[in-house]
């Protein structure tokens, strides 16, 4: 029986795998996702300088009206709201950083709302 540990040793894995070749930087910073059962969180990170430039999560003022943070269509306002913020401080282009979780479902929603609010990845 697979359970949830073993479930999130094999993402901490692949996140690990894949973060070896994914760098943000100033001009292109790295959009990391992370979510829960819960709730989705989004940043856009600067890996050189060890700064976070922009977030966004279910858990924001601006996302009040979500009542399942878990969902697909929350994670398609953290997407939109986190590509918005971005361009606002001067951000057009990023890297994509899946977090380990397969590109599929809530995962897919936000980066699909994302580069539809203008982020190029």
């Amino acid at each position: 029986m697979i359970t949830k540990a073993d479930k999130n040793k094999a993402r901490l894995k692949r996140h690990l795998r894949v973060r070896k070749n994914i760098t943000g930087t100033s001009q292109r910073p790295r959009l990391n996702i992370f979510r829960s059962a819960k709730h989705i969180y989004a940043q856009l990170i600067d890996d050189v300088a060890g700064v976070t430039l922009v977030s966004a999560s279910t858990l924001d003022k601006e996302l009040a009206d979500i009542k399942n943070g878990g969902s697909v269509e929350a994670a398609t306002k953290v997407g939109e709201l986190v590509a918005k913020r971005a361009s606002e401080k001067g951000h057009t282009a990023v890297v994509f950083d899946r977090g380990g979780y397969l590109y599929h479902g809530r995962i897919q929603a936000l980066a699909d709302a994302a580069r539809e609010a203008g982020l190029q990845f």
